[in-house]
């Protein structure tokens, strides 16, 4: 961090510009804060060399928009974007620092940390892959740790780019610092391009160094393709991981989801709960946000970005837009993530040329610089350029001086192709220098006979800017097809050899299942809850719930974390000494009744308290609104309870309130409509045999099950019809569940574990819906819907339209007529759960863990995005807030939050379980109930309210 210069603008936009941040060949990142709410933000400026190029504009602006799609979790979202002739975008401070200058600080990290940050990472990829993109945007310098756990600020080629430059044509080159071993040998990058990458990463934290170091620097590409990673160093239960990740088939490689969930799986989150940085790093963070805190607007009159001089010369080359490949001191600049790399680099318009991703770099940082110093990189100044020049006299000059450079600083040759070059050039000898970010390659090469670099010169603001070598220059082999290379006077310079860029993004060939199935998630306290949201106390296992008075405040304001659930307004624990819970329900937006097999209880949803408990409605489902009364349905009996104490007003047993259906068994409530509810019941009766014929013996009498559908007034306690339907499966009572109501009918559908052996049979596959008339009970028709079958998701809306799920689709139909009108695709090898419906809009699940929006009129994909959870399992539950703006989606791993609008991840919650004495862990999933403005999370006995929008 310095001073502001001469040349720097003293605002964007709303924020005040205090200090230099970090700078990189394509950007120049500042500290600023808001003049209206003090708000401190990291702002991050490109060059304006670079920013004049159209490919690069659109790059930036790509990545500036991907940033803010995928913002929540460990990616900062975008506070502003200026897409004015400087080309910024600001996101919040965050305190944190570079993984490679942690590791200059404190040395390698230990396990507990490196499976947070390796967790973090994979949640990010797993989110990037599910789209069917590729990062490419990993390095030391992009990966940032915070106090709270690890963050990535790039997103894409430009963030990770050892340099980026600025070509005649309005072209853009782009080299990568890294190789992989499709790479190598000329493939396309995929997915698991990102899990080599990754591993790179989390072998460098783990030990210090690259695995691949050992050995000739010009067979450094060899080595990549084809030796075994030096993995003794790396804790023993990290190795055989890292070592998948690093496999030199992609398909062997691990995906993103199942290294998430081998690293932590409970989240990075949950794994950095109470602390996870070494103390050295905990209190580098600390003194880094006192020293930006603490900071001054400088006493320069204040300018508009547009009239301020260009942010820093160099217009022949520089790094990638959005966050610093190689940093000094870190920040979640997060706000230049790539379209996923949606948009190539370059920029998709053929009159301005491709962009040249190359790996290697022409610089590297000296080993006498302190971690996180900006350094100049080595490059032959031109002979008619003066040692020292301010930014303006560059750009005066770079027209003269621009071809000069290129060749000297890069080994280019002008050509462009959009094909990745690797160049076998560098500037130092190989030599170890942990605080320089060596992932893959070799320090670099000595340089070729002839061709000594000049002297560097140094003066105060001129910088050749370059990346400060996160990964040296690649050597490769003689045998790969070469191009020849000249310097500035024509002569050879090099081998390169020319690679194609990365592929446009294809959806992924099927979601691989986790090595491990998904399991409870691990107990972290005994006795007590620990909260994803943090800043909630250690609830015990008493009588009654420990939360706030009866009236609390509202929570104090604390810094929003990128991510991070609000606080919850109160939590409440079910005894240990009663049995768990079965249901859960709310009643009139002021009670959550909750049943046991021992009892009923009600908990004040303002409060977070006990208000009264009941042993009659022991078992119960429901609490529904009947009248001033609650109605709970028993196993043997409707009751009425009073509100305020849970007394027992009015209860009908089912013995008599159905004279005429001795023994009747009623099974669980079908579905609700103001005060009428739907449920099915069942009852065995004794069918005599016919009179024989003479001389023949009487037959045995049967034993026959009869079932009903019934519809019953809670307010009037009074049957309103019931009609006969077909008995189901053994013990006899079929469950329905209404999946639509309409004016003139219900539509109903049956459970499938209920279905008869010859009813499953007849359907041949398929499953069935049927129609009942609301007035009467009649069954109107029986109908199948396309392929969908009897186990398939189904829900309809009150327009006549049904949505059910069709192999790995989503379809719609005409609910009368079965005429199929619109159909969605899902994830290969997952099915869609139920949807919901929601306006004009129908929200979708599915068990790849996909949550999405679909217009209910065209089925048009409005967005559709990843909980992140690993794997297949069962599609998450989802529930829309009382304010219609934020969708929960809840699985046994989490509840995720989206809004509901565009699909932003907003926040993730989960809880690490309550252990009993004997160290066994909760494996219920969560469930969320929405009242008023809040949410509620049941996890087994734990319950959270949480505002929402």
């Amino acid at each position: 961090m310095e001073a502001l210069r001469s040349e720097d603008p003293r605002r964007f936009g709303r924020f005040t510009v205090l200090a230099r941040f970090q700078e990189a060949a394509s950007a120049v990142q500042y500290v600023g804060r808001d003049t209206g709410t003090g708000e401190l933000a990291v702002i991050t400026a490109a060059r304006p060399a670079l920013a004049a190029v159209p490919a690069f504009r659109r790059r930036f602006q790509a990545e500036a928009r991907t940033a803010e799609r995928l913002a929540g979790g460990w990616v900062s979202p975008p506070l502003e974007t200026g897409e004015d002739e400087l080309l910024w975008t600001a996101t919040e401070y965050v305190p944190a620092l570079p993984l490679a200058e942690a590791v200059g600080i404190a040395g390698p990290l230990p396990e507990r940390a490196l499976r947070i940050l390796g967790a973090g990472i994979a949640e990010i990829l797993s989110r990037v892959h599910a789209g069917g993109s590729v990062l490419q945007g990993l390095a030391p310098g992009t990966v940032l740790l915070a106090e709270d756990g690890p963050r990535l600020t790039a997103f894409g080629p430009l963030g990770a780019a050892a340099t980026a430059e600025a070509r005649p044509g309005g072209q853009l080159s782009v080299r990568l610092g890294y190789l992989t071993p499709e790479q190598v040998e000329g493939k396309e990058v995929g997915t698991p391009s990102d899990l080599f990458v990754l591993g790179l990463l989390l072998a460098y934290a783990a030990t210090g160094a690259t695995p691949f170091t050992e050995g000739p620097p010009e067979e450094a590409a060899r080595r990549i393709a084809e030796a075994d990673p030096e993995l003794d160093a790396v804790p023993q239960e990290l190795r055989a991981l890292i070592a998948a990740c690093l496999s030199k088939d992609p398909a062997e490689r691990p995906t993103a989801g199942t290294v998430a969930a081998e690293l932590a799986l409970e989240g990075a989150a949950g794994l950095a709960r109470g602390g996870w940085l070494p103390e050295r790093l905990a209190a580098a963070v600390a003194e880094q946000e006192a020293r930006v805190r603490g900071l001054a607007a400088p006493e320069e009159d204040a300018r508009p970005a547009e009239d301020a001089v260009a942010v820093a010369g160099g217009a022949a080359s520089g790094t990638a837009a959005g966050a610093v490949a190689d940093s000094g001191t870190g920040v979640t600049a997060g706000g230049t993530a790539p379209d996923a790399v949606a948009d190539s680099v370059t920029g998709g318009a053929a009159d301005e040329g491709p962009a040249d991703v190359s790996a290697g770099t022409t610089a590297e940082a000296p080993t006498d610089t302190p971690p996180g110093t900006p350094t100049v990189a080595p490059t032959r100044a031109p002979t008619n350029t003066p040692a020292t020049q301010s930014p303006a006299d560059l750009r005066a000059t770079v027209a003269t001086t621009s071809k000069a450079t290129e060749v000297a600083t890069t080994g280019n040759i002008g050509e462009d192709r959009g094909t990745t070059r690797f160049l076998n050039t560098g500037p130092k000898p190989p030599q170890s220098d942990r605080a320089t970010t060596h992932l893959a390659l070799p320090q670099g090469l000595p340089p070729a006979p002839g061709n000594t670099p000049a002297a560097l010169p140094a003066p105060a603001h001129h910088h050749t800017y370059g990346s400060p070598a996160p990964y040296p220059a690649a050597a490769l082999p003689t045998s790969a097809t070469t191009a020849q290379g000249h310097n500035g006077n024509g002569n050879g310079n090099g081998l390169m050899v020319a690679l194609p860029l990365p592929p446009a993004p294809t959806p992924p060939s099927g979601s691989a299942t986790s090595r491990r199935t998904l399991i409870a998630i691990a107990a972290a306290a005994v006795g007590g809850l620990v909260v994803g949201g943090g800043a909630v106390a250690a609830i015990g296992g008493g009588e009654t719930a420990v939360a706030t008075d009866a009236k609390p405040a509202p929570p104090k304001p604390r810094r929003t974390l990128p991510g991070r659930p609000p606080e919850p307004r109160w939590s409440y624990s079910h005894p240990a000494s009663e049995s768990a819970p079965l249901t859960t329900a709310l009643w009139r937006d002021r009670l959550l009744v909750v049943t046991s097999e021992s009892q009923a209880s009600a908990v004040d949803v303002s409060t977070g308290k006990r208000v009264w408990q009941r042993a009659d409605a022991a078992k119960g489902q429901a609490a529904l609104v009947a009248g001033d009364l609650c109605f709970v349905a028993s196993p043997t009996e409707f009751l009425w309870l009073a509100p305020k104490d849970g007394t027992v007003v009015h209860r009908v047993r089912y013995a008599d309130g159905f004279t005429d259906l001795p023994d009747l068994q009623v099974g669980r409530l079908a579905g609700q409509s103001g005060p009428v509810v739907w449920f099915t019941g069942s009852r065995t009766v004794t069918v005599k045999a016919p009179k024989p014929k003479r001389g023949k013996k009487r037959a045995a009498d049967k034993r026959v099950v009869q079932a009903y559908f019934l519809a019953y007034d809670i307010v009037r306690r009074a049957e309103v019809w019931r009609t006969p339907v077909p008995a189901g499966r053994a013990p006899g009572t079929p469950l329905y569940r209404v999946v639509a109501e309409r004016s003139a009918d219900l539509l109903v559908r049956q459970d499938a574990v209920t279905l008869t052996a010859a009813e499953v049979k007849a359907a041949k596959g398929k499953g069935s819906v049927r129609s009942f008339d609301q007035q009467t009970g009649k069954l109107r028709w029986t109908k199948q819907y396309g392929a969908s079958g009897p186990d398939a998701a189904v829900t309809g809306d009150e327009d006549g339209i049904l949505y059910a799920g069709v192999g790995a689709d989503l379809q719609s139909f005409e609910a009368n007529t079965g005429k199929p009108l619109w159909r969605v695709a899902g994830t290969a090898g997952s099915a869609f759960g139920t949807p919901l419906v929601a306006g004009p809009y129908l929200h979708t699940t599915e068990r790849s863990q996909q949550i999405g929006a679909v217009e209910r009129e065209s089925g048009r994909l409005a967005w559709r995005r990843s909980t992140e959870v690993p794997g297949i399992g069962n599609a998450p539950a989802l529930t829309l807030s009382g304010g219609g703006k934020t969708l929960l989606a809840s699985d046994a791993t989490q509840v995720t939050a989206f809004s509901a609008a565009d699909g932003e991840r907003l926040w993730k919650f989960q809880d690490i379980g309550v252990a009993d004495p004997k160290g066994a862990t909760v494996s219920a999933p969560y469930r969320t109930l929405a009242v008023g403005s809040h949410i509620i999370v049941q996890r087994d006995r734990a319950f959270y309210a949480f505002p929402v929008a």
